[in-house]
């Protein structure tokens, strides 16, 4: 085994544990949460050797990274999450590799989405982006809709051909009355969650929680975990 390789394993072990251990404190199954491991920034030789390690699920927040990423790791068994804010003009290429996207909070996204879905013959899971920063009917600083336009994204991605909607995604925020708290905002996405379902059942994916709060994401009930610095440290930046 190679040096990153044997650091790598050693980091996803201990993450592995974190995950665990915060799902026996919830009286939950570990089954029922997944590891998504962020390779932003990392090489395609790090997602070789992960998805050596047994990990299925990796997340990518920028296109022009991510394509030619895709690209050369397609003969491995991943998963391929969009994390990031994606504009309109990166929709067809993203369409082409992306299994789930995430970042899902606006309706001119979707109608785009539904386009390149379409044209690539493939059908797309789509998380909503909930902005609990964010002010009635606006953005949040980090990306995201404001959850009472969650109701109307969510139709419009159940209604859009070539599109699946699995459920919803936060990141924890850095202002507004969730900041530094993030167990309560991810218990706030786990009620929203739950109102969703109300309306589309099978929306049951709960994304939340990365490097520094999976814990709490997990004692919340998030269903995946986005992790990134924890698996693959510090390393230089592509590019």
């Amino acid at each position: 085994m190679t040096e990153r390789k044997s650091q790598l394993a050693a980091n996803l072990a201990r993450v592995e544990e974190r995950i665990s251990s915060a799902c026996a404190a919830a009286g939950r199954k570990r089954e029922e949460v997944t590891l998504i491991v962020v390779t932003k920034t990392y090489p395609a030789s790090d997602v070789r050797l992960l998805a050596d390690l047994g990990v299925r699920h990796v997340a990518e927040n920028k296109d022009q990274d991510a394509a030619p990423k895709a690209a050369a790791c397609a003969d491995l068994p991943l998963t391929w999450h969009f994390v990031g804010q994606l504009q309109t003009n990166k929709v067809r290429s993203v369409a082409g590799y992306a299994h789930v996207v995430q970042s899902v909070d606006r309706p001119k996204l979707v109608t785009a989405l539904s386009a390149a879905a379409g044209r690539a013959g493939r059908e797309l899971g789509c998380l909503i982006q909930v902005a609990l920063d964010a002010e009635s009917g606006a953005e949040g600083v980090r990306g995201g809709a404001a959850p009472d336009r969650i109701g109307e994204l969510a139709r419009l991605v159940a209604e859009a051909p070539g599109l699946r909607l699995d459920g919803l995604m936060t990141v924890a925020p850095l202002a507004g009355p969730y900041a530094g708290r993030e167990r309560a905002a991810f218990e706030q996405l786990m009620e929203l969650s739950s109102r969703l379902r109300a309306a589309h059942p099978t929306a049951t994916m709960v994304s939340a929680g990365m490097s520094g709060d999976l814990e709490q994401a997990v004692a919340a009930g998030a269903t995946h975990v986005r992790v990134g610095t924890a698996v693959l440290g510090d390393r230089p930046r592509l590019g």
